[in-house]
């Protein structure tokens, strides 16, 4: 069981965080939890005597409860809260006293329900993300000039296997279809190159996947999405509306059991893609081994009628900037570093792979 100590210092660290991605309410949030949480009620004994690892890495307590409360307002389950929160509210009006009085009144009121809420793990499927996808997918189709077979790992809501029909937009070039959802970061680096990108399949598989069709489903994952990034949650919505009039393939299940059977059923004509966004991190090191082993040993036996690639955007725990992204591509085995992304995907740092023919 975690000390009060250890988890006031995870809130502070999340303040930390949550500033560096732009959402200073959530930031506020996360201080004012570190600074005045009590055990003296019902929400605030649950999570200063948290029973397993509350850092940011491992259960994310600070997340939970700030998702907790977003639920209570994006639910409609609490009007009073609703009223002085974004995006109705300016938050900045709120002395801390006061958006403390506010915060301690939502927790009185709906004790059980946060409580119930916290018991599950945060999930975000951060659609910005699919600005190094998309990026990755024409990088990939220049070098093989072969339809792309998706697959992800940890694929939540399915929102970023969804990427193929996204645009992306800059002030120097544009790449997918421009009509409907459009991503514009932050460039950086290269132009990245262009050409003819076909989805065959884009398939996922998670612990826990979100149907968004299902609206409670729908709103979990809405919860976690920081309420003072109001783009950020628009272009989720319409990503959440997509995939409702589209549909995706996710298969609830271990993720190195589902990714060893997608290798052994690879088809040629086409390059089978893998991908994972923040989600390889979070597996178990045993299993990030045996899934690493499986594809070194797959890639090995890869052939240019059938390639593969992994495109890969995690945190690699180093002092610079954002989520590390990396290509490999087989049949030669080669990992590519494409640069650094924003983990919300709000800016891309991005460097053009080699393009020699495999």
């Amino acid at each position: 069981m975690a000390n009060p100590q250890a988890v006031r210092r995870v809130f502070a660290d999340q303040a930390i965080a949550c500033e560096a991605l732009d959402s200073p309410f959530t930031a506020r949030l996360c201080r004012l939890f570190a600074e005045r949480l009590e055990e003296s009620n019902p929400v605030g004994a649950d999570v200063l005597g948290w029973p397993g690892d509350p850092k940011i890495q491992a259960d994310s307590v600070a997340l939970r409860l700030c998702g907790a409360l977003n639920h209570l307002v994006i639910s409609g389950r609490d009007p009073v809260l609703a009223e002085n929160y974004p995006p109705h509210f300016d938050h900045t009006q709120h002395c801390d006293d006061g958006l403390w009085q506010l915060l301690t009144g939502a927790m009185e009121r709906n004790s059980a329900a946060i409580i119930a809420f916290l018991a599950n793990a945060p999930q975000t499927n951060e659609v910005r993300r699919s600005v190094a996808l998309i990026a990755a997918y024409h990088a990939i189709a220049a070098r093989f000039a072969l339809p792309l077979s998706v697959c992800e790992l940890g694929a939540s809501a399915g929102l970023n296997l969804m990427a193929g029909r996204y645009g992306l937009k800059t002030d120097a070039f544009m790449l997918g279809p421009q009509e409907g959802l459009v991503l514009k970061p932050q460039w950086k680096g290269d132009v990245p190159v262009k050409a003819d990108v076909s989805i065959e399949s884009a398939r996922g598989c998670d612990l826990a996947p979100i149907d968004v069709r299902d609206e409670a489903q729908a709103l979990r994952l809405l919860a976690y999405i920081w309420p003072d990034q109001r783009e950020r949650v628009a272009l989720i919505r319409n990503a959440i509306g997509l995939v409702r009039t589209t549909g995706v393939e996710i298969e609830q299940g271990d993720a190195i059991a589902w990714l060893e059977r997608k290798l052994e059923t690879r088809s040629e004509g086409v390059v089978t893609v893998f991908q994972h966004t923040v989600a390889w991190q979070y597996f178990p090191q045993q299993a990030r081994q045996q899934g690493e082993a499986l594809l070194a040993e797959h890639g090995a036996r890869a052939i240019p009628s059938a390639p593969m690639a992994r495109i890969s955007m995690e945190n690699d725990g180093s002092e610079a900037p954002g989520a590390r992204l990396q290509l490999t591509l087989w049949p030669d085995g080669k990992v590519h570093e494409l640069g650094r992304v924003d983990f919300h995907g709000s800016w891309i740092d991005w460097r053009n792979p080699g393009q020699a023919k495999a």
